[in-house]
């Protein structure tokens, strides 16, 4: 429990410090966070101007990873992201030139507004943690995380992202818009510090996120909760309104996201309230709603929300002995 206990103050500290910055999203935050510290990606959808790029920027600042933007258009190509072989006169030898893929914290704005070549590019860094140029292939660094934003309500020039990269995204969050104090503490902090610019302190570094990355191994899932987990997954398969529900990828993401949640609540078992939490991240992306109901009030929305309170929650105690789950 200890090493828990140090990880549940380290995470609470850089929640902490993105409070600073990021006004009045913790719930959010927090997902972010975990999905983070699951070692995965996370997808920020919203409309514009409600922080994403910020929350990207102040998650590299206090995890202390190098940061790269790029800002995805329809004329990107996928070695403006991956890196390409450019010849050396001087040497008379092709040398390679890495792309802003090569980073700590990617964050890939507005990827719905390239095409589906490019956004392909990302799959294998997403995956594998590596790129593959001319037959040749680069290990990424470690940590390697992409947070990439979209926009929900433009769809003049954008290409939606195809169910098997939005699958790659461990989690998709909204921030939503702030509530009237907290869009007025963002008014009065924006005068109090007279300049646009915002930064956030480093309360981690690279090595340490990958420390706190592998104590979540340590953390514990019971059999009922793991269960929970692949009854929540296989009820969106079935359900009546939608084609195409979560694969095993998302009840392991479930497991996965929600054993990094338990920590930022500072224990080392998963509740069935931990996956609750983290569930509409995790499963509403990973959720297609038959065609003949796009125009109803329908959506993944709706249906994950349903089995929320239709699929039966486990009553469990604390797991322990050969039977928990690491």
């Amino acid at each position: 429990m200890s090493d828990i206990a140090t990880a549940h103050r380290r995470v609470t500290a850089v929640l902490d410090e993105v409070d600073t910055v990021i006004v009045g999203k913790r719930a959010a935050t927090e997902v972010v966070l975990a999905g983070i510290l699951a070692g995965g990606h996370v997808l920020m959808e919203d409309y514009p101007g409600l922080g994403k790029t910020l929350a990207a920027r102040t998650f590299a600042q206090a995890l202390g990873l190098d940061f790269t933007r790029a800002q995805f258009t329809p004329d990107l190509l996928p070695s403006d992201l991956t890196g390409s072989f450019v010849y050396d006169q001087g040497r008379g030898v092709f040398e390679f030139r890495k792309g802003p893929v090569f980073t700590g914290l990617l964050l890939a704005d507005e990827i719905n507004r390239t095409p589906p070549k490019t956004q392909a590019a990302l799959l294998e860094a997403m995956q594998e943690h590596q790129v593959t140029v001319e037959g040749q292939t680069f290990p990424l660094p470690q940590p390697f995380h992409v947070l990439a934003t979209a926009n929900p309500v433009e769809y003049e020039g954008t290409y939606p992202l195809p169910e098997a990269q939005l699958d790659r995204f461990l989690v998709r969050v909204a921030f939503g818009y702030p509530g009237a104090d907290d869009e007025w503490e963002v008014l009065g902090r924006r005068m109090a510090r007279r300049r646009e610019e915002q930064q956030a302190r480093q309360v981690v570094d690279a090595t340490e996120l990958l420390e706190l990355q592998a104590t979540m191994e340590d953390v514990t899932v019971s059999p009922e909760v793991g269960r929970y987990c692949v009854g929540l997954a296989r009820a969106t398969r079935e359900h009546e309104q939608t084609l195409m529900g979560a694969s095993p990828r998302g009840s392991l993401a479930l497991l996965l996201v929600g054993r990094a949640y338990a920590v930022v609540r500072g224990r080392d078992y998963v509740t069935p309230d931990d996956i609750k939490a983290v569930a509409p991240a995790v499963l509403e992306h990973r959720v297609v709603i038959r065609p003949e109901l796009w125009m109803s009030e329908v959506s993944s929305r709706t249906v994950v929300a349903e089995l929320l309170r239709t699929v039966r929650t486990p009553r469990t105690a604390v797991a322990s002995g050969p039977q928990a789950a690491r």
